[in-house]
């Protein structure tokens, strides 16, 4: 009870993200689509669903397709358990991500050591937690030892890479999703 099952779509905050990312107005939306600003509202904050043929004006008006929309679309349900025996696999043996699907905010657990040399840089922020062992994290050029329960917050950005400098260390990650426009023009000082 209360794990992730398949669920009905909900569309509009897809079509917002992709509204959004071509800097587009839901007037411009409804005269390119033949929609009414209402009801692309109502669509964009799931209060209606619109039929095949409203949606596929939609993606229309927003240059990409019904299928398309559909695939970037959050699941219906808002509460979302993943169990550790049967977490999704991550990009490496490693690592395995906290959340499932497509949505705001992403979260993965990295176990043991990985490329040490690797350098990261991601357009929004995020937050780094040592839930056991402990890391080195090097950022803008100046070094950081972090121990059981501490965190680092980096913006985005920030070019950083991290090393466990403990055997089993194990590192979640949670940063803003790369497809959420989160920080516009931040400026370095």
């Amino acid at each position: 009870m209360g794990d992730h099952k398949e669920q009905p779509l909900r569309v509009g905050a897809a079509v917002r993200r992709r509204r959004r990312a071509l800097d587009l107005t839901l007037a411009v939306v409804a005269e390119r689509s033949g929609l009414s600003v209402p009801f692309l509202s109502q669509i964009e904050n799931d209060r209606a669903r619109p039929s095949r043929g409203s949606l596929e004006k939609v993606a229309d008006a927003l240059r990409t397709t019904a299928v398309e929309l559909l695939a970037a679309a959050d699941p219906a349900c808002s509460v979302d358990v993943v169990r550790a025996e049967i977490g999704e696999p991550g990009p490496d043996p490693q690592s395995r991500s906290l959340v499932r699907g497509h949505h705001q905010m992403h979260a993965t657990e990295f176990t043991g050591d990985h490329d040490a040399g690797r350098e990261f840089q991601f357009r929004n922020d995020q937050l780094m937690y040592v839930a056991d062992g402990a890391v080195e994290i090097e950022a803008e050029g100046r070094a950081y030892r972090l121990g059981r329960g501490d965190t680092l917050y980096l913006t985005g950005g920030v070019r950083h890479r991290w090393r466990a400098t403990v055997a089993d260390t194990r590192v979640v990650v949670v940063a803003v999703a790369e497809h959420i426009e989160a920080v516009r023009d931040r400026k370095r000082r």
